[in-house]
Order: C-alpha cells, then sequence, then structure tokens
C-alpha cells in the first residue's frame, strides 16, 4: 500500500484537507478543477438560492455523466461481442 500524502482542495469556496495516494494527486486535483468550473457555470447560467443548490446540480450532472459513460461501455462491450460472433460466422462459412 503507497504512503498517503495530505493535500489541501477547495469545493464550492470551502477548503477541505484529504489524504490520498501520490499517484492520484493530479487525477483529483483535475476533478476539484472540473466540479469548480461547473458550479461556477450554473452560478452563471441557472438561478440558485444558495451554493448547495449549484452543487447539487453538479452532484446530479456528474452522477449522470458516469451513469452515460458506464451506458456506451456497455453498448460498445455487446457491438464488440456481436463482431465476434459475425466474425466467427464468417470465419466458418469460408472454411
Amino acid at each position: 500500500m503507497s504512503e498517503l500524502i495530505p493535500i489541501n482542495i477547495v469545493i464550492a469556496d470551502r477548503s477541505y484537507r484529504i489524504r490520498i495516494e501520490a499517484n492520484e494527486e493530479e487525477m483529483v486535483r483535475k476533478t476539484a478543477s472540473l466540479i469548480n468550473d461547473k458550479i461556477a457555470e450554473y452560478r452563471q447560467n441557472l438561478a440558485g438560492k444558495d451554493m448547495q443548490d449549484y452543487v447539487a446540480m453538479v452532484l446530479l450532472w456528474f452522477a449522470t455523466e458516469q451513469n452515460t459513460s458506464t451506458i456506451h461501455e456497455l453498448k460498445w462491450k455487446e457491438a464488440t461481442e456481436k463482431i465476434n460472433s459475425l466474425e466467427k460466422l464468417i470465419d466458418k462459412a469460408l472454411i
């Protein structure tokens, strides 16, 4: 197990001190930056009462993105399996 390092990240104008593995630092910082960018986008384009509204909208967006990615992966896997099956049928027909 790798050594955990402490880092500070800021999300929605709040600072959080977390401990992560060193090889995850770049990903965590980029994710925090993406979250903050989305919060700024929602603050500019949508009406909300407070920061919690924007954080909730970003959370919904992030979860939807993850779900969409998973669906795309499943569709690609299904398509690959169908292509492999067709390839086997073609191989049998050529023999």
